[in-house]
C-alpha cells in the first residue's frame, strides 16, 4: 500500500513538522512503513524555519501570503490550488496561523487536520492556554481535529491531557502543552494514513 501523500501548513518555527519528518524517517520502512510521507510544505509567510526545515529535507515549499492578494478569497482559493497540486491525501496544519475560507475547506473538508493548545470544545480560539489559565481549570492539553467551516469546532480525533501546575504561567504551560502535541499529531497522523477513517457525525473512528 503506498504512502499516504502530506501537505504541511506552517508560519513560524515548524516544531511539529520536524516531529512529523523525524517519525517518519526513525519508522522501519521510512513512509511506507509509517504510512504517510510529506510530499510539500506551505506557508503563509517568506523566511520562517519551518520552510528551512523543509528545504533541509529536500521537500518542495509553496507559499501565500495574505498580502499578496486582493482579498481573503483570492488567497484562500490560491491557498487551496497551491496546495492541491500536491495531490495530498491529509493537509496538516502545523501551527498554520491562518484561518482558512470556504474554497479550502470544500476542497479538503474530512481531510484537513488541524492542533489545538486546549482540550475542546473548551477554550477554542486564539488564546486557549491563556483562558484554561484564567479560569483555573486544573487540567487542560491539546485536540488533533478536522478543520470545518467553524473556529476549532471540527470533528475531535484525540486529545492528550496536560495538569495545570500552580505555578504555571502561560509560557511554561504552553511549552509543556506543546510536548504532548507533538506526540498526539505523529500518533494521530500515522494511524489515520495506515488504517484510514471515517466520520460520522462529530464522532471519528480509526479503522
Amino acid at each position: 500500500m503506498a504512502a499516504s501523500r502530506l501537505v504541511v501548513l506552517v508560519s513560524g518555527s515548524g516544531t511539529n513538522l520536524q516531529a512529523l519528518l523525524d517519525a517518519i524517517d526513525a519508522h522501519p520502512g521510512g513512509p511506507e512503513g509509517f504510512g504517510a510521507g510529506v510530499v510539500a510544505v506551505g506557508a503563509d509567510r517568506e523566511g520562517i524555519v519551518g520552510l528551512e526545515r523543509a528545504e533541509k529535507a529536500g521537500i518542495p515549499t509553496f507559499v501565500c501570503s495574505v498580502k499578496d492578494y486582493g482579498s481573503r478569497e483570492e488567497w484562500d482559493t490560491a491557498l487551496t490550488e497551491a496546495t492541491d497540486a500536491h495531490a495530498p491525501d491529509l493537509v496538516v496544519s502545523a501551527g498554520f496561523m491562518k484561518i482558512v475560507g470556504k474554497a479550502f475547506i470544500d476542497r479538503f473538508g474530512g481531510r484537513f487536520i488541524n492542533t489545538h493548545p486546549a482540550l475542546l470544545p473548551a477554550f477554542p480560539g486564539a488564546h486557549g492556554v491563556r483562558d484554561a489559565l484564567a479560569y483555573g481549570a486544573k487540567v487542560t492539553g491539546c485536540t488533533v481535529h478536522f478543520v470545518d467551516s467553524g473556529v476549532d469546532t471540527g470533528p475531535i480525533i484525540a486529545q492528550g491531557v496536560v495538569e495545570i501546575r500552580d505555578e504555571d504561567d502561560e509560557a511554561a504551560l504552553h511549552e509543556r502543552i506543546k510536548e504532548v502535541e507533538r506526540q498526539l499529531l505523529v500518533d494521530v497522523v500515522g494511524r489515520l494514513a495506515r488504517h484510514g477513517y471515517r466520520i460520522e457525525g462529530r464522532k471519528v473512528t480509526i479503522q
